[in-house]
């Protein structure tokens, strides 16, 4: 009886993730994959990690998903081990662009990568798409293969790569790859799996929305709706061309445009399908609701670092709308917000309290910002026209629902579960949107804010705040005022955790002496700063890249590492450097990455 219980417990843990070994497959009586996904990550079976929710997804459509997490990139057997699957491999880089990954804004090797057991830095290559890509053509010669992921994503069109210093292709193009999925891809790659399960090859991947193809003019569909872009040979012949691309292709990042972007390279085209409609509460719930066992695979001998900040946290929205110009949140997720239902979110919490480790703490009820749950456009009919940027920026838009009713009843709901004792808000919040409703200033100090809550000013500049699309720092006074005074209310003491941040287009050295001079004048204390990368696709890097604002003024650029240096010193306590620099809101404010600035008021 003793060994049938031993046996029975085994296959459990065999089958509780996805396949990740032969044996692992034979515990599900599988013999053969349908799609196989292939990670940058480590394999953390939790709704906060890419790779494992589409896997997760696929699988609740009755598809056999395996999962590749970090192979050996020398050694094109280490993709072999589930077999060839059926119909296609999926590529993902990982939660972070692999060269942000492996580098810091001085493009010095990292000391670690907190998407890797132990977080040891030398298990995702660079370029990883690249590849992960080449392994699989020589590993599965005539496979198809989707690339996605946040750096797939970016790196959609001809993009400036900081680590190059040059000009590159799309992506897709430089992964000989058969599709590109961008955004979020749970739509996208079910599409993609039904159509080459339907034909049972890749020439029928064309015109889904979300993707990108290399194909021909014949291939557009009519002038109306296709926005030609600067070409590559064009961009590399002038800079300001990289600009207008950006400012172009943000402009019709619109799923209700139904645009197509195309762009030459060379003898090649590459077309942009208009973005997937957001999904709807009901869909959004689903995806959330998937069994997941919120644990990284068993096979893993130390901890996965980037597990813990997220573990017991719970995404209730996605999107932002935002639009800061150094961000890609808005680029990935899209500007429409797409929340959860509160009934979902108590389910989600209701199984986390039976896992181990949890105290009734929800770490986080939050998204790429906090504040924007049950918030949004007015209506499709508008959105369907709208070609802001921001929703917020430079002011915000009359058509906003700006109501923080849907978040506050969400968060009541929350703790009034049995099982929670405290949740709270750890998400960066909008300080312009929450002051635009000051009962969920009053309830985030009382209730859901464990000592410090995060925000995020960057500078104190008018002229450099305006560049990075933030607004003035008059309005982060009104709200660290009204914040402070809620919590003496609360007769609590708790903290601001402004981001700040250095050598942005156009922060000139005297702008970094006036911000250092500002902290000193309110009593605010910098732990780290965080210098600007320049990551594919932003406006803000079109701006570093061009040395051009949006309106064609020339900036100044701190582009040498010493020009970055001498702009960090001006936050760091006696000119002590630290050379830690954080991809966080660079790449959407993904779990587990590096930390950003710090700075806490010492008012209290």
């Amino acid at each position: 009886m003793a060994k049938a219980e031993t046996d029975s417990d085994s296959a459990d843990i065999l089958t509780r993730f996805l396949p990740t070994s032969r044996q692992e497959m034979q515990a599900r009586g599988w013999e053969e994959l349908d799609a196989l996904l292939v990670s940058g990550d480590a394999y953390v079976d939790h709704p906060a990690f890419g790779v494992p929710l589409l896997g997760r997804l696929l699988e609740a459509k009755g598809y056999r998903v395996g999962i590749i997490a970090q192979p050996d990139w020398h050694d094109s057997t280490s993709v072999t081990v589930l077999g060839r699957p059926r119909l296609f491999a999926g590529v993902s880089a990982g939660s972070v662009d692999s060269m942000l990954a492996r580098s810091t804004a001085n493009k010095k090797r990292r000391s670690e990568d907190a998407y890797t057991p132990g977080g040891r830095n030398d298990r995702r290559p660079p370029r990883a798409t690249l590849v992960y890509c080449n392994l699989l053509r020589q590993a599965f010669p005539g496979l198809p293969i989707i690339v996605g992921g946040v750096e797939a994503s970016l790196r959609r069109l001809a993009h400036y790569d900081y680590w190059d210093d040059r000009i590159r292709s799309s992506i897709l193009l430089d992964s000989g790859a058969d599709l590109l999925i961008y955004g979020m891809a749970e739509k996208a790659l079910l599409d993609v799996a039904r159509r080459i399960e339907r034909s049972g090859q890749a020439v029928d991947l064309r015109f889904i929305p979300g993707t990108v193809f290399a194909g021909s003019e014949s291939d557009l569909p009519g002038h109306e709706r296709t926005v030609w872009l600067p070409s590559r040979p064009e961009i590399e012949a002038d800079p300001a061309k990289l600009l207008q691309a950006t400012l172009v292709s943000a402009e019709h990042a619109n799923p209700l445009s139904r645009k197509y972007l195309a762009q030459r390279d060379g003898e090649r085209l590459v077309i942009a399908v208009h973005p997937q409609r957001p999904m709807t509460t009901e869909e959004l719930d689903a995806i959330y609701e998937l069994p997941f066992t919120r644990q990284a695979h068993f096979s893993y001998r130390e901890p996965v670092p980037a597990l813990e900040p997220v573990r017991f946290s719970i995404t209730v929205h996605r999107g932002c709308y935002g639009g800061c110009s150094f961000c890609a949140l808005h680029l990935h997720q899209g500007k429409a917000i797409q929340s959860r239902s509160i009934a979902s979110i108590r389910r989600e919490i209701e199984r986390l309290s039976h896992l181990e480790g949890f105290r009734g703490v929800v770490t986080d009820l939050g998204g790429p910002t906090a504040n924007m749950y049950g918030t949004g456009c007015r209506g499709a009919e508008l959105m369907a026209h709208c070609r802001r940027k921001s929703c917020l920026h430079p002011r915000p838009c009359p058509q906003l629902q700006t109501s923080h009713k849907q978040s506050l009843e969400m968060l009541e709901a929350v703790t009034s579960l049995p099982c929670v004792r405290e949740a709270f808000v750890a998400s960066g919040v909008r300080y312009d949107l929450a002051l635009l409703d000051p009962e969920y200033i009053e309830a985030l100090a009382m209730r859901h804010t464990g000592g410090h809550l995060s925000v995020a000013p960057e500078h104190c500049v008018e002229r450099v705040l305006r560049l990075m699309g933030k607004p003035g720092i008059g309005v982060f006074e009104r709200f660290r005022e009204r914040f402070e005074a809620a919590s003496r209310r609360a007769g609590k003491e708790q903290y601001l955790i402004p981001y700040l941040l250095s050598s942005f287009p156009g922060c000139t050295e005297s702008d970094m002496a006036q911000l250092r001079d500002y902290l000193r004048e309110h009593r605010l204390l910098t732990h780290q700063v965080q210098d600007f990368v320049p990551t594919p696709m932003t406006l803000a890097t079109a701006m570093y890249y061009s040395g051009r604002s949006p309106d064609g003024e020339k900036l100044y650029v701190a582009r040498s590492v010493e020009q970055k240096r001498r702009q960090q010193r001006y936050l760091r306590p006696g000119g002590k450097a630290q050379e830690r620099s954080a991809p966080s809101r660079a790449q959407g404010n993904r779990p587990g990455e590096f930390s950003a600035t710090r700075t806490r008021s010492r008012r209290h």
